[in-house]
């Protein structure tokens, strides 16, 4: 075990194995200022702190929403705010059973050497930060690293040197008290088939677990959050049974047994493509030694920023209608998700972007 993390041990080996609960998955609503203001004005909202605090309230305090939820990443002005009636939203979320997580990291710069590869910054200052955090109520975090496929992409330099900023991250995250969530994504963008992204997939998980082990990471303490193994977002579509073998058989060859869960990132697919595929893993008879659940923002999200449209008298028609997609994600986690259960065709919209960033 890591003489690194002692005195917090135990205390994330716990953290980390609530999140991965079956039946319940992570609220990704990290977004930071510049990113929800792109989600804002898809519906004509202002990018203000009160409308940024009114959209994270009402996904809160949706009824019925956070028995679906074992975690929500907050972005660090969220941290800190609190409901209308005066409750920190952190207060608010623990009291309920959520745990608060925070993001971290300080977004994608482009990786001298390479062409148009990236790394992520923000070490620096963490764990000064992470000390903030946890102090603040956060008891996990998320990083985000970004891969992509192309004809010589990944490059070994962007494969080993994000592999070590991950690594970095999560060590010192743990040091903190901090359970990391490793988020190597593997973007959906181009051409190539679904053996292309496994392959890919493989390699670049492949090199993070010999990163963390080589950074003395306690495993158990730690969560995965990757893409799932799919064709190129220019390549025909596959069933979600296709994609659920794919995704768990490179999973199976990578990860170890002693990280409890695997909550996936959506990475584009609509809310409902998210669901089924996920389903379709639960599903899937071959021994899965973790938890395979969500970490979603946008598919949890887009419909009911639709439905809400920045007006107060929508609050609670969009607070059903998120309540309609935690239900689903969280069926989905024990394969019991029926396809199209929701009735949503906003929920079968395609939520990919070209080259995504935050």
């Amino acid at each position: 075990m890591s003489a690194f993390v002692g005195k917090y041990a135990d205390e994330l080996i716990k953290t980390a194995k609530y999140i991965a609960t079956p039946g319940k998955g992570i609220l990704a609503a990290d977004e930071s200022t510049g990113t929800i203001g792109k989600r804002f004005s898809s519906i004509n909202v202002e990018n203000i702190e009160s409308n940024r605090q009114a959209l994270r309230e009402l996904l809160f305090t949706s009824p019925g929403a956070l028995p679906c939820l074992s975690g929500v990443i907050l972005f660090e002005e969220t941290l800190y705010q609190k409901t209308s009636d005066g409750k920190p939203f952190v207060e608010f979320l623990q009291e309920n059973g959520v745990i608060p997580g925070i993001k971290v990291d300080k977004g994608v710069v482009d990786l001298a050497g390479t062409n148009g590869e990236t790394t992520t910054q923000g070490l620096d200052s963490l764990g000064a930060r992470c000390q903030e955090y946890y102090k603040a109520g956060a008891r996990f975090a998320k990083w985000r690293a970004v891969l992509k496929i192309g004809a010589t992409e990944p490059s070994e330099l962007s494969i080993q040197e994000n592999a070590k900023g991950l690594a970095r991250y999560a060590i010192i995250c743990q040091e903190n008290g901090l359970v990391p969530i490793v988020e190597p994504e593997v973007l959906t963008d181009g051409s190539h088939d679904i053996k292309k992204c496994a392959a890919v997939t493989e390699t670049v998980l492949s090199a993070v677990y010999k990163a963390l082990n080589d950074h003395h990471v306690l495993l158990e303490g730690t969560l995965l959050k990757p893409n799932m193994v799919t064709p190129g977002s220019d390549s025909a579509k596959v069933a979600p049974e296709v994609i659920a073998e794919y995704t768990v058989t490179a999973l199976r060859r990578t990860v170890p047994p002693a990280v409890p869960g695997i909550v996936f990132l959506s990475g584009g697919q609509s809310e409902e493509e998210a669901t089924l595929n996920l389903n379709a893993m639960n599903k899937l008879d071959l021994l899965k030694p973790w938890t395979l659940t969500f970490s979603f923002g946008r598919a949890l999200q887009q419909s009911t920023l639709k439905a809400w449209g920045g007006k107060k008298e929508n609050v609670a028609k969009a607070q059903a209608t998120f309540l309609v997609r935690c239900k689903a994600n969280s069926d989905a986690t024990l394969g019991k998700y029926i396809a199209g259960a929701s009735g949503d065709s906003a929920a079968s919209e395609s939520l990919f972007v070209k080259g995504y960033s935050y």
